[in-house]
């Protein structure tokens, strides 16, 4: 059997690299192998790429989720936080199901990467291959181990074989297999080419993708033509990194792959797509129901809910009802009271023991002592503050406590200062920086509270922020506040005779209690004196509190637990505290042990984190006990990974006396204080429960107990009874709050006496939280009590336990189903926390986008860990996120360690965290969006309708119902002017005429840089020149031979141009290279050269040296260039005679040009389109000899050339040149000499226009001072090939109004390749309209007008007015017959300046003939027309025009080949780019193309490379919320990158064919997935 001729190809190119040293034996044979897989008979059901290389079946199997999973731990790693056995097996288990696939890696430049790990560059050490639980392991890991010695470069292969280990360096380096069974195969350079693990466990999402809920929502998938059968069988190739700093010099033969489209393309990037189309083709969600589309409105699609989803089954549930409060004797009537007669009949008693961060004890504050120090406080507060003799505070006034956590002796004093003083403490955290996280909402707080006072201690007043004055700051958002510090010398003794009021406890606010929002706002919770007096009742009843108990307490004695058993409740009972703080607990996590053996504590106050961290420390410990415990108390009981932290915990301290019963979960909000807490064992109550829930009910909202499904499953602990005196029901969480059946998830609701009252100054909110009625399914409420929301998700179980499942500020709903944040930090932490995120610290939230909520995972990373470790753990946490909640995760970030905001002790201020996300501030440094997976309600693609046939359509002159959409210009035959010109067939002969007649009238004046005359020609001084050209070319050149001119923007320009006539020659005008630049500008040149078939290029001496210099031989083969002949000195002598040509439809000159599409036309003018062209101009300008018009544009190709070369020549009016080039050194020569010359109409470009934007912006006033005034001007006309740019036009007017500039001065013009005037606005007839449409009706290609500023509304300004002569009709593209009035289609132009065809178009041949002469399928099928490939609509506007009708107005939309098609509809590039520039305020210019079907979006970053990632998140955002498109890829490169052509038109093919081509050297590569 003979081989292809292509893999033929390939096997020579593949002997090639070896025997070259550009690969290795083993890649050499590996990639054979490849090559021929396909022809080698197979063995039944094994993949061919097996076979070749059976080593890789080893490699892939998964290890089963039954494998060992618990080695032994290292020591020390602090960070693995929240452990659950059970929950690392399943994510593990969940990991293994996926199959060895892969996904694109993100590339980015090496400035970016936030470190360069030393395992970057050296294969990593097999030993450390991750031998810790939380990661897969393969069997037989070191396949090879002696190092290959072929090429000198180090043992490759264990190092790709190793699963978890990700290998490689910068991810911009690493080319990617597109191939799903291949490994990667080393190149010589061994700096970068590693590649993520095909065949390991690290595979990635590309699988996960097959199985998510994938919804590309068209049943055929992307358009990969051309590209799948050629990488299935292309495997990898050698790939030179393209980061910034390696050394690029390896002589790769880089095997080059074609796209689709026929573009050359490097594979790394197109290896890059691949996959990622890979991940993308295989939905596995079932396909949409139909459903009708609304003409205008696309809707997007409702998820439907799933009928076969659970739904509750059981009962009502009947609200329970806690034990009764006991009456107790002796009980305090209220807290004050209590202090008083402790701290008079047991002074010495004990109260609170502080410790410093070695744990030693550093005070201790005695019953006694805290009585007369408050006394003292109180005194001092009510006495000796005052103004104007006035008393500073009054009872029931606010105070600010701001105290540090490390001093509870000081809070404690000044809290029950307060208390006694009848004011209300508001204790916060100490302010760190005038800009904390959260600290403008704590200050909203206090200056909605009215506090004017804050006390604190001296330590901590010196070491806050302090303004000049030395003052405290003030810091953002916070009231002006008075400080107070509390310490001893500052209060004084009160008199004998003071008492301070001790009185029963009242409904009066006792202290208030802040929380922060989901959404980050601040709260306030009153707790009033009979409420704080009733809780601690309570307390002391459930936890069976008795006399001088000691009890240690490590949480923030500030607020909530902490406060009401370390502060609140230890005095109600004269309890001895021992308040351990958090930085002691950073320092040594098992403090608090410690000191439970050492006092022999009876209570401990702890978090789960509390009891995690002093496990990962307890080696060193043996002499502890823990056996004096009668209650451990668990403060985030409600947590899920509470239940592992409690097992984990007495799995190691049973041994050293910790009896299992001890340990007592609660569960409590700032609302609605303690609201369950297990009981100690002496009260004989029920054991402890745990149910094994399903993810997926609790989803629902349904609780079932999980049996089969033994990955996606929440296992919860209960949090013990009610409280005694609180009756508890749960009620729905939306809506009216009905009660929950039995096994249905609610908010829990509570109704006792020690609950909080209300939030501070917010009666709204307050009504909904706190004064809830809970009603039956009938609608009777349950009782007349009200109840108190808690904001935590639960259910009740069996014997009465309460169980939470969840909080209501974690909760986000997406598409209709419940996920809870904290559950999926949970999952995120089993994957590998050790090996990965620093400390554990992670934040999930939801972000609305689209009408749904998405979810959010930002993580902090280890310092350590490399780019390969980042991208794994990355896809790793999709693919168990996905499989344990059966939700997609929208946007996954990791940010640097310790970046994130924190809260007040040490956790993350996700409220912060979000705002960063969305302002984009978060400066992330590993961002994976996966938009694809979760994004479902995308509205349907469009199906396009076939169109009613042309019988039904026409009727005369009106198209369904409306007025045919047709305009023209001015009749040029009637109009009747005294035009010399008309008289001469020829451009040519108008010179050789002027030149006799007014022989010294000035035609042509070139401005320089400095605003000086460069040089001046009058009507005889040009025609001498040309002669002199003409001469020079007679003898060397025949008639009809193409000339190149390539000349700067000047006056020999123009004179070839005519000499080129008058010898009979074609001329042709060419830019000349960019010096600087020649690399890409010359092979432009060149190409046009060799397209226009040119036979001999004029040009200047300096330019022709520069066409033949070494530099120019690198980029172009200059010796094929034709006869160069410079025009510097030609001798005087007159040619022998004119050429006169035979017929005015002979050729005149050929007009090359760019299209935005990368396309280079050529097209030709005929004399007689020369002069129409000219006439027409001249008559909607008006030029006559006695005008000045000034031109600021490139003088090439298009209306520029025109207006340059040709309509002075023909109109004689005089022309100022300004190159827009000298624009650069000095912005304001154009409007400097349109003032100068007080010149009424000017011609510029949108370059021009943004550069005097840009540059002039804040100069106004000082070019006032230079006496420019514009005021002279009444049209100014920028020459475009595009849609106007309103707002560019726009701010240029309202600038420059200051210097007299007429707000109705600035218009467009519109020109395109078949003719290169269409529309132009002149000087008379109306002002250019502008008209609002709807853009999603635009992308159905339909108008829609509607008012300024409705949503989705898109300004389009009309082009100008159509010339005279010319006529314009709008066709439908596909049927070719008329539109209507208002409708869009395909712009198509008959007029005597067309041109009359394409020279040739270089880089595609389809475009043809039909561009020029076509005709409409039906309705007026004589007249010719060409077709402009813009698309637009007519509109008969209110105005009349110069001729007393009705002005019809040209609405240019965009031009075809532009247009992108998605998901069945057009969209204008423009339209994206304009949201995109508008997400972010450091994205400078924006440009985006397709590739197979995927978005591209290109942005470049003004601005510090740390905010690349930042950008990603928003572009897919805005492009979805506007456009409802979904981002393939967002690139994002340094300003300038996004090349644009002379008009200022960006070249988005030029862009595309560099990404492909990997020429962009972008900051940042994401692939959405």
């Amino acid at each position: 059997m003979t081989l292809p001729a292509e893999v033929r190809e390939k096997l020579a190119e593949l002997e090639l690299e070896l025997s070259e040293g550009d690969i290795t034996q083993k890649g050499y044979e590996k990639k054979r192998g490849k090559l021929l897989a396909p022809y080698i008979p197979q063995i039944q059901g094994v993949d061919p790429s097996l076979q070749i290389d059976n080593r890789i079946q080893a490699s892939s199997q998964a290890v089963h989720p039954g494998s060992k999973h618990n080695k032994s731990r290292a020591p020390n790693t602090r960070d693995e936080r929240f452990r659950s056995d059970l929950h690392t097996e399943a994510v593990q288990a969940a990991l293994a199901k996926y199959k060895e696939r892969k996904m694109p890696m993100p590339s980015k430049r090496r400035s970016v990467l936030v470190q360069s790990s030393v395992e970057a560059c050296t294969p990593p050490d097999t030993s450390s291959a991750s031998e810790d639980e939380g990661s897969l392991r393969r069997q037989g890991r070191l396949a090879t181990s002696t190092p290959y010695q072929g090429h000198g470069h180090p043992a490759v292969e264990h190092w790709f074989n190793r699963v978890i280990q990700g290998s490689s360096t910068s991810s911009s380096a690493s080319s990617t297999s597109s191939h799903p069974g291949g490994r990667s195969v080393t190149t010589t350079n061994t700096t970068a080419h590693a590649a993520l693990n095909a065949n390991a466990a690290a595979t990635v999402l590309a699988d996960l993708m097959a199985h998510t809920q994938l919804d590309n929502h068209s049943a055929a998938p992307p358009d990969v033509t051309g590209l799948l059968e050629r990488s299935s069988r292309h495997t990898e190739r050698p790939q030179v990194a393209s980061v910034r700093g390696v050394s690029r010099g390896y002589n790769h033969h880089t095997t080059v792959m074609e796209t689709a489209d026929g573009v050359p393309v490097n594979s790394r990037v197109s290896s890059k797509i691949q996959q990622l189309l890979n991940t993308l083709k295989r939905p596995k969600r079932p396909p949409l129901r139909e459903f009708f589309v609304d003409d205008f409105e696309e809707l997007l699609d409702v998820q439907e809910p799933d009928p076969n989803q659970p739904k509750p089954e059981g009962q009502q549930m009947s609200p329970l009802e806690g034990d009764h409060l006991g009456l107790v004797n002796k009980w305090p009537p209220s807290l004050p009271a209590a202090l008083q007669r402790w701290g008079t009949t047991q002074p010495k008693s004990p109260c609170l023991t502080a410790l410093d961060n070695a744990g030693k004890p550093v005070y201790t504050l005695t019953y006694g002592k805290l009585w007369t120090r408050s006394q003292k406080l109180a005194y001092t507060l009510l006495n000796k503050l005052s103004t104007r003799n006035e008393p500073l505070l009054m009872p029931g006034d606010r105070v600010a406590l701001v105290f540090p956590n490390n001093d509870p002796v000081m809070f404690m004093v000044a809290f029950y200062g307060c208390l006694l003083a009848e004011l209300v403490p508001v204790p916060i955290e100490v302010p760190l920086t005038r800009k904390d996280a959260g600290s403008q909402q704590i200050g909203f707080l206090l200056g909605s509270c009215g506090v004017t006072l804050a006390l604190t201690t001296d330590a901590c007043q010196k070491g806050l922020p302090k303004a000049q004055t030395g003052e405290v700051a003030t810091f953002k958002g916070w009231p002006r506040l008075l400080w107070f510090v509390t310490d001893g010398k500052h209060v004084v003794k009160p008199p004998k005779d003071w008492h301070p009021p001790i009185r029963e406890a009242s409904n009066d606010i006792a202290y208030i209690e802040y929380k922060t929002s989901k959404e980050g706002s601040t709260m306030g919770i009153t707790v009033s004196h009979s409420a704080m007096l009733a809780h601690c009742h309570a307390l002391t009843q459930a936890c069976c509190y008795t006399e001088a108990e000691t009890i240690t307490n490590v949480l923030d004695f500030k607020r909530e637990a902490g406060l009401w058993h370390g502060v609140l409740t230890s005095v109600m009972n004269r309890m001895h505290v021992i308040s351990i703080p958090y930085s002691l607990m950073k320092v040594n996590p098992l403090s608090w042990i410690q000191k439970v053996h050492t006092y022999k504590a009876r209570v401990a106050v702890v978090k789960s984190r509390d009891m995690h961290w002093s496990l990962l420390a307890q080696r060193d410990q043996r002499d502890i006990s823990l056996s004096s415990l009668r209650m451990l108390i668990v403060a985030d009981g409600a947590n899920p990974w509470s239940i592992s932290s409690c097992d984990a915990f007495l799995n190691v301290f049973q041994a050293r006396g910790l009896r299992p019963e001890v340990i007592c979960p609660c569960a409590s909000s700032s609302e609605a204080m303690t609201v369950a807490i297990r009981r100690p064992p002496e009260m004989g109550v029920p054991p402890p429960g745990k149910a094994v829930l399903s993810m997926g009910g609790l989803s629902h909202s349904v609780i079932r107990v999980d049996t089969e499904e033994k990955l996606s499953v929440l296992t919860v602990q209960d949090v013990g009874q009610v409280m005694p005196g609180a009756v508890v029901c749960v009620v729905r969480v939306e809506g009216t709050p009905y009660l929950c059946q039995t096994d249905e998830v609610g908010e829990i609701c509570v109704s006792s006496g020690s609950t909080g009252v209300a939030y501070y100054g917010l009666p709204g909110m307050t009504k909904n939280v706190f004064e809830t009625i809970p009603v039956m399914s009938s609608g009777v409420p349950i009782s007349d009590r009200p109840f108190t929301r808690t904001s935590l998700l639960g259910f009740v179980g069996p014997d009465n336990l309460v169980f939470v499942v969840g909080k209501m500020d974690g909760l986000m709903v997406v598409s209709g189903r419940r996920h809870n944040a904290d559950d999926v930090v949970a999952t995120a932490l089993a994957v590998e926390p050790m090996k990965f995120v620093y400390r554990g610290r992670i934040a999930v939230f939801s972000v609305s986008v689209l009408h749904d909520e998405r979810i959010v995972v930002v993580a902090e990373q280890r310092p350590d860990a490399s780019e390969e470790d980042s991208f794994q753990w990355m896809s790793r946490v999709l693919q168990a996120i996905d499989s344990i909640h059966q939700v997609g995760v929208y946007c996954l970030a990791l940010v640097p360690a310790n970046t994130l905001p924190k809260a007040p002790l040490g956790g993350i201020h996700i409220s912060e965290t979000k705002q960063r996300f969305l302002e984009g501030a978060l400066h992330p440094c590993n961002v994976l969006m996966c938009p694809h997976t979760c994004v479902t309600n995308l509205p349907k693609p469009r199906q396009k309708q076939p169109e009613v046939g042309p019988a039904s359509m026409i009727v005369g002159n009106l198209v369904a119902g409306k007025r045919i959409a047709q305009a023209c210009g001015r009749d040029v035959a009637q109009l009747e002017d005294n035009d010399q010109a008309r008289k001469f067939l020829y451009i040519q002969d108008v010179l050789q005429w002027r030149a006799q007649a007014t022989p010294d009238h000035p035609l042509f004046l070139v401005l320089n840089a400095k605003g000086t005359v460069a040089s001046t020609a009058s009507c005889l001084q040009l025609h001498k020149r040309a002669e002199r050209v003409a001469a020079a070319l007679m003898g060397r050149l025949n008639t009809g031979d193409h000339v190149a001119l390539v000349y700067p923007p000047g006056i020999d320009l123009i004179a070839t141009f005519y000499g080129c006539l008058y010898a009979g020659c074609v001329p042709v005008t060419v830019r000349p290279p960019h010096p600087q630049n020649l690399a890409t500008t010359l092979p432009t040149v060149k190409m046009i050269v060799e397209v226009s078939k040119s036979v001999c290029i004029l040009t200047t001496q300096a330019i022709m040296k520069l066409l033949k210099s070494k530099e120019a031989a690198a980029a172009v083969d200059i010796k094929s260039w034709p006869m160069v002949l410079d025009t510097d000195d030609l001798p005087r002598k007159k040619s022998p005679q004119m050429y006169k040509p035979p017929t005015p439809e002979m050729l005149a000159y050929l007009d090359f040009s760019v299209s935005t599409t990368g396309i280079l036309a050529g097209v030709k003018m005929s004399h007689a389109a020369t002069s129409a062209l000219c006439r027409s101009i001249k008559l909607q300008c008006e030029l006559y000899p006695s005008r000045q018009i000034a031109i600021c544009l490139d003088p090439y190709c298009g209306l520029g050339f025109a207006l340059w070369c040709l309509c002075s020549v023909y109109s004689g009016h005089q022309s100022i040149l300004v190159p827009p080039l000298e624009l650069e050194s000095n912005a304001s020569l154009w409007l400097a000499a349109v003032s100068q010359y007080k010149v009424r109409v000017t011609f510029c470009s949108y370059s021009v226009m943004e550069m005097c934007t840009k540059g002039l912006g804040s100069q106004t006033e000082a070019l006032r001072l230079r006496n420019v005034n514009l005021s002279c001007v009444r049209t100014c006309m920028v020459v475009a090939e595009e849609r106007p740019r309103i707002a560019l036009t726009q701010s240029f007017s309202k600038i420059f109004k200051d210097l007299g500039l007429s707000p109705r001065a600035v218009s467009t013009t519109f020109g395109c390749r078949v003719n290169v005037a269409i529309c132009l606005q002149g000087t008379a007839g109306p002002d250019p309209t502008t008209v609002y449409v709807d853009m999603r009706a635009l992308r159905h290609d339909r108008v829609r007008l509607v008012e300024r500023g409705s949503p989705h509304s898109l300004p389009l300004m009309e082009s100008g007015k159509i010339l005279p002569g010319v006529k314009v009709i709008i066709a439908n593209t596909e049927t070719k017959g008329p539109l209507g009035d208002s409708h869009l289609g395909e712009v198509w132009v008959s007029s005597p300046h067309n041109a009359t065809g394409y020279y040739t178009v270089y880089g595609e041949e389809a475009l043809h003939a039909d561009h020029f002469n076509t005709k409409l399928s039906f309705g007026d099928t004589q007249t010719m027309w060409a077709r402009t490939g813009y698309l637009g609509f007519l509109r008969r506007t209110e105005l009349t025009d110069a001729s007393g009708e009705r002005h019809d107005a040209l609405y240019v939309v965009g031009s075809l080949d532009e247009t992108l098609e998605l998901r069945g509809m057009r969209y204008h590039p423009i339209d994206i780019e304009t949201s995109v520039i508008r997400s972010h305020k450091s994205i400078a210019e924006c440009a985006v193309f397709t590739w197979t079907n995927l978005l591209v979006v290109v942005v470049e970053l003004e601005g510090s490379e740390q905010e690349a990632l930042d950008l990603v998140a928003l572009v897919t955002n805005v492009v979805l919320e506007e456009h409802y498109l979904i981002v393939g890829v967002v690139v994002v490169v340094d300003p300038g990158v996004i090349p644009i052509n002379s008009r200022g038109e960006k070249q988005r093919m030029h862009l595309r064919d560099g990404f492909l081509a990997d020429q962009l050297d972008p900051i940042y590569v994401a692939y959405n997935m």
